[in-house]
């Protein structure tokens, strides 16, 4: 586990708004067809893993021994499919995978470890709804946002790639506060009825 100074980080975000909209000044095209890119990126020969990133937890913690959802995608521009057949790290005891797309063992089979396929040209959605749901079962120590985890991925034809995988931020809007009077002294001379001959 790899911890940010929370300072800096808090920081960094306080700042992202302001500094967005400085830049975006004389560029609204540009600006206006970019979406914010959240989580980490890494690429391992064809294979680009992207938008990793575990939730942002209740109550903004994940207690050590808790278990979290790993979300993202892995993008292929290879011409066949490949297959992740392993995402571990020394921060988590254990991974769960739930594919609704996988065959259910035979009775009594053993469950085989993790094969999830990445079409070729294609896209393998972790933990969205639409592919399987994996989770890192048993953290070892306390996360809080600006928190990283490694986990290495493992395929069949890619090789191995290890990501710091970073808690992510809440989604709620940042408290407001009031509203800064730029011009105080104009404002009481219109409530007093201005000022006197």
């Amino acid at each position: 586990m790899i911890r940010a100074p929370r300072a800096a980080a808090i920081g960094a975000l306080l700042l992202a708004p302001v500094v967005l909209s400085a830049c975006s000044a004389g560029q609204v095209t540009q600006t206006n067809t970019q979406e914010q890119n959240f989580g980490a990126q890494m690429d391992v020969g064809p294979i680009s893993l992207r938008a990793l990133e575990l939730p942002y937890p209740t109550g903004g913690t994940y207690p050590s021994g808790s278990e979290a959802r790993l979300l993202g995608a892995v993008v292929s521009t290879a011409d066949t499919e490949d297959t992740l057949v392993g995402i571990s790290g020394e921060s988590f005891e254990d991974v769960e995978v739930v594919d609704p797309n996988a065959e259910e063992p035979a009775d009594g089979a053993a469950p085989a470890g993790i094969s999830l396929p990445v079409p070729a040209d294609g896209t393998l959605f972790l933990s969205n709804g639409q592919g399987p749901a994996v989770t890192l079962v048993g953290l070892s120590e306390e996360l809080q946002v600006g928190d990283y985890v490694d986990v290495t991925f493992s395929f069949t034809e890619s090789g191995d790639v290890t990501v710091p995988v970073p808690v992510g931020v809440s989604q709620r809007d940042l408290p407001r506060g009031e509203a800064f009077d730029f011009q105080p002294e104009e404002e009481e001379e219109q409530q007093g009825g201005g000022s006197a001959p």
